[in-house]
C-alpha cells in the first residue's frame, strides 16, 4: 500500500477518498469552533474589575459623633461604616429643608439597597416627640437624630464646619460621606434628587 504526503492511501478509490478527506475537515472545524467557544467563555467568565470612584483632592475625613434618635437610642456615625452617607442638616421649621424632604425619600426608596444611608441631623426643632410627629406627617424613611441632652447637635454643626474649613451658617447643609468615611461633596442650600443622585452615583 502506498502512502501519499497527505497521509492518504494512494490505492483508495476516489469517492472513499473524497469522504475520507471531507470527514477529516468537518473534524479540524468543529474542533477550531469548539476551541473558540471555550476562549469565549474563558472571557466571560473573568471577573470585572470594581472601579472605585476617585475621592476629590483635598477630602477629609468625617468627623465621628453620637446623637440620639427619635426613640432615644444613642446613633453613631461609625456605625454606617462601608455605606455611602448622605448627611443632611435641617430643621422642621426651615422651608428650603422641607422641600428636599420628598427627594430624600425617593432616593432611599431607589439606591438604599445600593448601601445610601440618609442621616438627618435635626437643629433647634423641638422635643423628639415634636420630631416625630412631623416625620410621620412627611412620611420620613430615614434616620433623624437629635441632641441626646443639650445642644449636641450645635457642637456636630461646628465640628463638620471645621473640618471643611468654612462654618455651617445656613441650613439646609448637606455632605455626602463615602464608604471609607470621607466627605466628598458639600452642599449649601437645597437640591433637587437628580442633582443628589448625580454626585452620589459614583460612590453607589
Amino acid at each position: 500500500m502506498m502512502i501519499s504526503k497527505n497521509g492518504y492511501d494512494c490505492n483508495m478509490k476516489p469517492d472513499m477518498m473524497k469522504k475520507t478527506i471531507l470527514f477529516t475537515l468537518t473534524a479540524v472545524i468543529m474542533g477550531c469552533g469548539q476551541g473558540s467557544a471555550q476562549a469565549e467563555a474563558q472571557k466571560k467568565n473573568i471577573p470585572k474589575k470594581t472601579v472605585k470612584a476617585a475621592r476629590p483632592k483635598g477630602a477629609v475625613k468625617a468627623p465621628d459623633f453620637t446623637l440620639a434618635d427619635l426613640e432615644g437610642n444613642r446613633v453613631q456615625l461609625a456605625d454606617y461604616g462601608g455605606k455611602v452617607v448622605l448627611l443632611n442638616f435641617w430643621g422642621t421649621w426651615c422651608g428650603p429643608c422641607r422641600r428636599e424632604i420628598p427627594d430624600f425619600i425617593e432616593l432611599m426608596d431607589k439606591y438604599q439597597e445600593s448601601g445610601l444611608e440618609i442621616i438627618g441631623v435635626t437643629l433647634t426643632s423641638g422635643p423628639p416627640e415634636n420630631i416625630q410627629r412631623f416625620s410621620d406627617r412627611m412620611g420620613i424613611n430615614y434616620t433623624l437624630l437629635t441632641d441626646i441632652e443639650v445642644r449636641e447637635t450645635q457642637t456636630v454643626t461646628w465640628e463638620y464646619g471645621k473640618a471643611t474649613g468654612r462654618p455651617i451658617n445656613g441650613i439646609p447643609t448637606t455632605f455626602i460621606i463615602d464608604r471609607e468615611g470621607y466627605i466628598v461633596k458639600k452642599y449649601t442650600g437645597p437640591r433637587p434628587e437628580h442633582i443628589f443622585y448625580k454626585d452620589l452615583k459614583p460612590y453607589l
